[in-house]
């Protein structure tokens, strides 16, 4: 495994020290992936034209991997406007207030539906699953935006992604790269899995509880301002007209400015100000309608739900039956999506037939600017992660599509590997660290290969299970890059329903995560 470092690989491990450093002070880091991305290519290539290039080519990659999670985000948010215009969001969620009445029981429920969902069919259909159904409630409930995005991270593309238990991805690329048994990798995983997420789930309890708010239907109004006021707009300098545009350390609240929340105003579109809520009645004439009105809406509030449902039962059976064909790759996201689509356009035609077509691209339009302002600043982020990876590299260096692009990052993680003491515990955490290195990608799965194939190889010389270390090595990685304290991957998914900047989704997951990754190495090695 002996690697041979370059220049690039020195100032490419530069650029990412630089990054961490600059999130942990708090600040935007766009600035520094675009320089550090244009400083790798440049000193890679030798060109300066390659590297003025790679600027524009990694975005553009990175826009390619992570637009699926840009439209999904727009879908939903759209559908959720025309639901909005009806009053039928208010009416969805009701029946969840029976057992979500208040903080702790909304915590519970939406981090075991989370997990639940995730573990059976990952948590790409999950998290628009739970944000179009569940998330309002939760915040209707008291808890704080930031705690809603922080579980569903937590369960979803943390927990329940790390075991992978039920579809074993994951545990069968360990154990291919481990040379050991797929099962005992799965076993090992699901119980680490369950240690991290239950002590990470723990610290953001107590360390979240005191933001929850006594539970009124005035906190849905106040969150949907919120979205509408800008988000990611800088709270050191509020305005009031609208969102700015700027580099964000979170969203604008309304209490800030000095102003009672907004009643009636749309979350995520610049549609002005849709039909008033229902708990504003008395302010208003009702119109003639409203009878006929309020049957539509209750018409869609039974059916949104039922069509995620069903959607769920087909997922069921196409996994452990043979009624229907199991559905593959991408497409539980796509069929998402076109749900939330049709229920978009049936809504948008129910209230406002006139202007229905007009109505709904509108909707559609709001969806994309939501979700490109809330997560756009992503993409630069992303594309700097990509270059370090053989799959992406090639097209954002700009070689031939059939040449074999640089892996700076694993020959950065793989020399590392070569400097660690044969001690158990040293070895058990070296793999560990490993792992989130090479999920620093934000690809999810991409490093399993590389922490599998040195688990088995230093497995044997520290007197360690191969199949625990591939454990803690997939830990590490799916922890990292599958979506839970890295902001470019699909944790921009979660941000985007929860509706809070990324970045502060990322460095809130960070210490309870670590933590709960700390304690299961420890546990694996004097356990296992």
């Amino acid at each position: 495994m002996d690697v041979q470092l370059t220049a690039a690989h020195w100032v490419y491990l530069a650029g990412i020290f630089v990054i961490l450093v600059t999130m942990a002070l708090r600040k935007n880091i766009v600035v520094p992936a675009v320089v550090a991305t244009f400083l790798t290519a440049l000193v890679f290539s030798g060109s300066i034209v390659t590297g003025l290039s790679s600027i524009f080519n990694a975005s553009l990659v990175a826009a390619k991997e992570l637009f699926n999670i840009f439209l999904i985000i727009a879908m939903v948010t759209a559908m959720l406007g025309a639901l909005r215009q009806l009053g039928a969001d208010r009416l969805m969620v009701a029946p969840f207030r029976r057992v979500m009445r208040a903080g702790t029981s909304s915590f519970l429920v939406l981090a075991a539906v989370t997990y639940v969902i995730s573990l059976f069919f990952w948590p790409t259909p999950a998290v628009p699953l739970v944000g179009a159904v569940l998330i309002p409630v939760a915040i209707r409930a008291g808890l704080s935006p930031l705690s809603v995005g922080m579980v569903i991270a937590i369960c979803g593309q943390g927990m329940a992604l790390s075991s992978d238990y039920i579809i074993k991805v994951a545990p069968g690329i360990s154990a291919s790269a481990a040379g050991v048994d797929p099962d005992a990798v799965a076993d090992k995983a699901l119980v680490l899995s369950l240690i991290v997420g239950g002590t990470a789930l723990l610290i953001t309890y107590f360390s979240q509880k005191r933001t929850w708010r006594t539970p009124s239907p005035d906190l849905l109004t106040e969150w949907e301002a919120e979205a509408d006021s800008g988000v990611g707009e800088p709270t050191s300098a509020p305005d009031p007209s609208g969102p700015s545009g700027s580099a964000s350390t979170g969203p604008v609240r309304p209490q800030e400015l000095g102003q009672p929340p907004a009643l009636g105003v749309a979350a995520g579109t610049a549609t002005a100000v849709l039909a008033p809520h229902r708990d504003d009645a008395s302010t208003f004439e009702v119109p003639q309608s409203e009878n006929e009105r309020r049957g539509t809406a209750k018409a869609f509030a039974m059916l949104v739900p039922l069509a995620y449902l069903a959607f769920i039962v087909y997922l069921m059976l196409g996994k452990f039956t043979d009624v229907v064909p199991p559905l593959k790759g991408g497409e539980a996201a796509a069929i998402v999506g076109g749900i939330a689509s049709l229920v978009l356009f049936a809504a948008a035609a129910s209230s406002d037939k006139g202007g229905f077509l007009e109505t709904t691209s509108d909707h559609l339009v709001d969806g994309l600017v939501f979700a490109f302002k809330a997560m756009g600043c992503v993409l630069p982020i992303a594309g700097f992660f990509f270059i370090g990876n053989p799959d992406f590299a090639a097209p954002i260096l700009g070689l031939s599509s059939d040449a074999a692009g640089p892996a700076i990052l694993f020959d950065l993680v793989t020399a590392v590997q070569a400097h660690l003491p044969q001690n158990a515990f040293v070895t058990s955490f070296g793999i560990l660290l490993i792992g989130l290195i090479a999920g620093l990608d934000g690809s999810g799965f991409s490093g399993l290969p590389l922490t599998g194939a040195l688990s088995g190889a230093l497995g044997p010389a520290v007197d360690v299970d191969p199949a625990t270390l591939a454990a803690i090595g997939q830990m590490g990685n799916i922890w990292s890059g599958g979506g839970v304290i890295i902001a470019w991957s699909s944790l921009i998914a979660v941000a985007g329903f929860a509706r809070v900047p990324v970045l502060d989704l990322a460095r809130k997951c960070f210490l309870p995560v670590m933590a709960g990754l700390v304690l299961s190495t420890v546990f694996a090695v004097l356990v296992f």
